[in-house]
């Protein structure tokens, strides 16, 4: 890992729209505390939390955002955001469940000039600490479709990831909040693991 994993700190990224951006609350920092035990990062073990317009965006290097449904950026937001992303920042957005209708619409007008691209199992991304030969593992069961990420890339830099139909931040959350078996719970962990190696390292 390099050391520019260190000393950071990760934000949970607040949007408008009625969606439960505040998902998940124990998900980001168990992932932390994992990566910290497990990849030898040094990150602060309390993410913060950002609104999308703020310029205290440009302080974290990864926000990570989340929730079950709406998401509105207006269009300053979403200017800050692109500024932000296009500036060295990355954003993983992993869909709660119901959340991917409306992060679609609102990557629009982010990125109105790019498209969500699917990640094959070929992707970096899933040969990091931890190999994921089949790409992004299933977490949680929503509508029985297969597991998927995407990511926009700007001059072979990935500045976005969603992940879809997995749900890693259910298996991040406290072992009791979904009774996930730990083989389940260990999987989602590796993955978050190799995006923020991914992240940290590209």
């Amino acid at each position: 890992m390099t050391a520019s994993a260190f000393c950071q700190q990760l934000a949970v990224l607040k949007y408008k729209g009625g969606g439960d951006w505040y998902a998940n609350p124990t998900a980001l920092p168990n992932l932390i505390r994992f990566c910290n035990s497990h990849i030898d990062t040094s990150l602060n073990t309390e993410p913060a939390t950002v609104e999308v317009g703020s310029t205290e965006i440009f302080q974290y290097p990864f926000i990570h955002m989340t929730g079950h449904g709406n998401v509105y950026f207006d269009e300053e937001e979403a200017q800050n955001l692109r500024t932000y992303l296009l500036g060295g920042g990355f954003l993983h957005v992993d869909d709660n469940y119901g959340m991917q209708p409306y992060l679609i619409k609102e990557l629009k007008k982010v990125f109105p000039d790019k498209e969500l691209l699917e990640l094959g199992a070929d992707h970096p991304i899933f040969n990091q600490s931890y190999t994921f030969p089949e790409g992004l593992p299933k977490i949680h069961e929503h509508d029985n479709k297969r597991p998927q990420a995407f990511g926009v890339i700007n001059q072979g830099r990935l500045l976005l990831l969603f992940t879809f139909e997995s749900d890693l931040g259910d298996g991040w959350e406290d072992p009791e909040v979904h009774n996930d078996p730990e083989e389940i719970r260990d999987k989602a962990l590796k993955m978050g693991a190799n995006i923020i190696e991914y992240v940290f390292n590209q």
